[in-house]
C-alpha cells in the first residue's frame, strides 16, 4: 500500500521539477530576447517601439477617447429610448457644428483618435 502513494509522489514531484524547470529556462530566453532587442535598438536597427506602448500602457488617454467618442452614440441611445426629440435635435446640430469646423481641425481630432488606436487617419477621412 505504501508504494503506490510513493509512486504518486514520486510523478508529482517529477512533474513539478519538469514544470519550474520549464519555467526558468522561459524566464532565461525572455531575459536573452530582451537584451537582444535592446542591442539592436541600441544600433538603430529597430525604433524604440517597445518603450513608447510601456509608456503608453499606463496613461489615460485611450480611456478619455473612448468616452468622448462614446458619448454622442450614449445620447443618440438616450434620446431613443425615451422618445426625447430636443436630444436628437440637439445631437444633429452638434454634428453640424463639428462639420462646419475648419478641415484642418477636423483633421487633427481624427489623426489623433486614429493614432491612438493605431488605425490610418489618412484612410479614414476622404475629403469630398
Amino acid at each position: 500500500m505504501a508504494f503506490p502513494i510513493i509512486n504518486l509522489l514520486t510523478g508529482v514531484f517529477k512533474v513539478g521539477t519538469h514544470l519550474y524547470q520549464n519555467r526558468q529556462k522561459t524566464k532565461m530566453l525572455m531575459s536573452d530576447a530582451r537584451m537582444r532587442h535592446a542591442e539592436k535598438m541600441s544600433k538603430g536597427e529597430i525604433e524604440y517601439k517597445s518603450k513608447i506602448i510601456e509608456s503608453s500602457d499606463k496613461s489615460f488617454k485611450d480611456e478619455f477617447v473612448l468616452v468622448l467618442i462614446s458619448i454622442p452614440i450614449l445620447i443618440l441611445a438616450y434620446s431613443i429610448f425615451t422618445d426625447d426629440v430636443d436630444i436628437r435635435t440637439k445631437l444633429d446640430l452638434f454634428f453640424e457644428y463639428f462639420n462646419q469646423l475648419p478641415y484642418w481641425y477636423q483633421a487633427i481630432f481624427i489623426g489623433v483618435v486614429s493614432s491612438i488606436y493605431a488605425l490610418k487617419g489618412a484612410d479614414i477621412i476622404k475629403r469630398k
